[in-house]
């Protein structure tokens, strides 16, 4: 979920040597750190920051950077609240490992078992899933399949579940993995089921309140009434701006949490000590060890260090090995706010970074940093290489856009009159659109389950139009028309692949 990026594509550089010069890995830790995360977060535009370390049993680094929202004062402490996307998922794998263990249910029954609604659209794979294919993403669909439909969206679980039952799977059941934000509401919502409570609920009081995390919350809706929270942000025509709070209760138990880092450098330690706090043993071993077990491959990975290897998937974490060393970790990402976990269980060693911007990959490159120091490999300077990768990204994409919005200033008029293509149009999955004539011979979009949301569709020519969505984490796009005999038959709609790699047709009515 902004999910929503889970793995990134790592380019290499050349080091920036000039800081590297002043860099003794050996005293990085205790003597240069502080002046690394700075520097970082000043040159990847990041408002605000919250790291912790904990190695042996110690937490070894706790602190908060920056401020909450751009163009304010108020500062980030180490209980001002991030979203933390994705890393919800171990919250709920964690959840219901601990049922298992408990001997409520076990992961291997059937998912129908709990909720007899639950249907595939491959009927056989529907009865045959399993509640640890929910948790490890291998139902068959590819990676964020749905997720325009199902992300911050008016849908309630029930209709996600619902609408995930017709959803054609890009793959056969079993064959491949592909992250799927649906499938973990789906086993989030086997839990009211056996123990009477809401996911949210259970959560609470099974896992934060025993852990202490007493500013923690379950649920998106209740970040916005939070006294010390981060506000979102991310760039909108290369400017950094604060941006409205995804609202995603329909997912939570993918990505609905918001924590601090005070309260998530509780969650490492008691990951890190077996489940215990203290000398109590608030979460199964067992449950820990089944959330770790291997369950489908991911695909290869080139790691840091030039050595390539497969990345594996367990429930809830992504599992690689990594210069000897076994690592489990996640990323998370929903609109304005990218993290990541990572735990080093034989090396006894945990880290978390919370950020309030979607645009940046300090969040990764830290976490590698960190570890490359502790295992004593040689520095690199990642945050370097991978912004100067991000950048001739984004310059290749700011490129692309401007010969758009070139196109459109040539003021090319539609083949057909405005008037041609607008009212209703449906796709069978997400459902209607309603096009309406604005200025000129610009349209508009409004969605019927992102009722929040319109999109702007200015002419490029023939049935081409440049769309621009008022979320700016839906990205930029040509919407192209279909028509056939001068009559608008249907409009192809396509949203920025980090939300979905698909496209959708809508036609006309």
């Amino acid at each position: 979920m902004k999910k929503i990026l889970v793995v990134l594509s790592i380019f290499f550089i050349a080091v920036s040597f000039t800081f590297a010069q002043k860099i003794d890995r050996s005293k990085f830790l205790r003597d240069s750190l502080d002046f690394y995360i700075n520097r970082s977060l000043t040159n990847w535009r990041i408002p605000g920051a919250a790291v912790c370390i904990v190695k042996d049993n110690k937490i070894v680094l706790m602190k908060a950077y920056g401020i909450k929202e751009l163009g304010q004062p108020a500062k980030v402490d180490i209980n001002t609240l991030f979203m933390i996307g994705s890393n919800t998922k171990a919250f709920t794998a964690t959840a219901l490992a601990m049922l298992q263990a408990n001997k409520k249910l076990s992961l291997d029954d059937k998912v129908t078992k709990y909720l007899p609604q639950f249907k595939l659209e491959d009927k056989a794979a529907g009865e045959m899933a399993v509640i640890r294919d929910l948790l490890c993403h291998r139902l068959g669909f590819q990676t964020f399949q749905g997720d325009f439909t199902f992300y911050n969206t008016n849908l309630t679980r029930a209709d996600v579940i619902q609408r995930l039952g017709t959803l054609k799977a890009a793959y056969p059941f079993r064959t491949k993995w592909g992250y799927t934000n649906a499938a973990f509401l789906t086993a989030g919502e086997i839990i009211p089921v056996v123990t009477g409570k809401p996911w949210e609920t259970y959560i609470k009081e099974n896992i934060f309140a025993p852990l202490g995390m007493s500013n923690t919350l379950a649920l998106s809706a209740e970040l916005p009434k939070s006294l010390n929270r981060t506000v979102p942000h991310t760039l909108i025509d290369g400017r950094l701006s604060p941006i409205p709070y995804c609202q995603i209760d329909a997912l939570a138990p993918a990505g609905g949490i918001s924590s601090s880092i005070n309260d998530m450098s509780k969650w490492i330690y008691t990951l890190l000590d077996n489940g215990k706090v203290g000398a109590r043993q608030v979460i199964p071993a067992a449950a820990i060890a089944a959330t770790r077990q291997p369950q489908d491959i991911v695909g290869n990975v080139n790691h840091l260090n030039g050595e390539s290897d497969y990345e594996l998937y367990g429930l809830g974490w992504f599992i690689q090995d990594y210069a000897g060393h076994h690592l489990v970790m996640h990323d998370g990402g929903v609109n304005g706010y990218l993290s990541s976990v990572t735990l080093v269980p034989k090396d006894n060693l945990g880290i978390v970074i919370l950020t309030n911007t979607d645009q940046n990959e300090f969040y990764d490159a830290l976490r590698w940093e960190i570890m490359d120091a502790y295992f004593k490999l040689q520095y690199r300077d990642y945050t370097d290489t991978y912004l100067a990768a991000y950048k001739n990204n984004s310059a290749t994409e700011q490129a692309a856009d401007k010969k758009l919005r070139d196109s459109v200033a040539l003021n090319r008029p539609p083949a057909l009159s405005a008037s041609s293509y607008t009212g209703k149009y449906v796709n069978d999955f997400y459902g209607s659109l309603t096009i309406t004539q604005g200025e000129n011979n610009d349209l508009e979009i409004r969605f019927e389950h992102h009722p929040k949301m319109y999109t702007h569709l200015q002419p490029l020519g023939g049935n081409r139009f440049y769309a621009t969505f008022s979320d700016p984490t839906l990205g930029k796009a040509v919407f192209p028309f279909t028509v056939q005999n001068g009559t608008v038959k249907s409009i192809h709609v396509k949203v920025a692949d980090f939300v979905e790699q698909g496209a959708y047709d809508f036609r006309k009515e």
